[in-house]
């Protein structure tokens, strides 16, 4: 694990495998750190010849943290910061796996720095466009982020609510307690990627999109329904759209399988 300077902030990251092998940059959702991406799945995907980074985005982690509910960035810089982050680790091109949220950051990157991107592989994500069906999750009430206890038990309870059926209590609170612990500032990292300026691509949309993209996409997503990863895969030339039955919104551990399978086809 190393903190490297990008963009004027320090991003942290970990590698798993031979860096000589194709690179795969995880990048996950709105207010997840690197370890979102749990280990034993990183180190999966890394056995079958790739070289895998996670990573602390701004606001999430051990990475720089800005003032609670006015970030003052955009998602083109967290685009910015993958960027980075690849010429950090020397890395001219990587296939770029995005998660719900991030898949803003994964088409920005895809449009406006091509020459950097093999593939795209969006996961549980959206095109935003207007009409898609809403999300069905109902929330527990924000917590007193001054009570630990009651952060914890918030995030846990999101978790179940996103999950439609593939929940494990006890793998999710050793994640949101693992999360707390080496947060620099977690009300930040549950705020601020929500409170960001949400541009797009200087250069075009989905439709200029010239790499390989993949849509993995579970049926029982609760938060962004399936016909949210349909709209991506209708509005980018030759995207693939594999839809993971009984999948909530996040790629749970039954399906790791199916994703590395998946990904080390691009």
């Amino acid at each position: 694990m190393t903190t490297y300077d990008v963009n004027g902030i320090e991003v942290y990251a970990e590698t798993y495998g031979d860096p000589a092998n194709p690179a795969v940059l995880l990048i996950h959702g709105a207010g997840a750190s690197m370890i979102w991406w749990d280990a034993a799945l990183c180190a999966e995907l890394a056995a079958r010849g790739r070289f895998v980074i996670r990573y602390d985005q701004r606001d999430t982690g051990r990475s720089t943290t800005f003032g609670v509910g006015a970030p003052g960035y955009a998602m083109s810089d967290l685009a910015a910061d993958a960027v980075g982050l690849l010429d950090a680790l020397g890395i001219e091109r990587a296939h770029v796996v995005a998660q719900s949220m991030s898949g803003g950051t994964a088409l920005i990157l895809g449009v406006d720095h091509p020459s950097r991107v093999r593939s795209l592989t969006l996961v549980s994500s959206s095109t935003g466009a207007e009409g898609l069906p809403p999300s069905t999750v109902r929330y527990p009430a924000e917590p007193d982020f001054s009570d630990r206890a009651a952060v914890e038990e918030y995030v846990v309870r999101a978790i179940e609510a996103e999950a439609a059926g593939h929940f494990e209590e006890t793998t999710a609170r050793a994640l949101v307690r693992a999360d707390l612990a080496r947060a620099r500032n977690y009300q930040a990292s549950m705020t601020n990627h929500f409170a960001m300026r949400f541009d797009g691509p200087a250069g075009g949309g989905f439709g200029d999109l010239t790499m390989p993209v993949l849509v993995l996409h579970g049926d029982a997503d609760p938060v962004l329904p399936l016909p949210h990863g349909e709209a991506i895969r209708d509005a980018v030339p030759g995207a693939r759209l594999v839809v993971l039955a009984g999948m909530g919104h996040g790629l749970s551990a039954p399906y790791w399988k199916t994703f590395v399978d998946e990904v080390v086809k691009q």
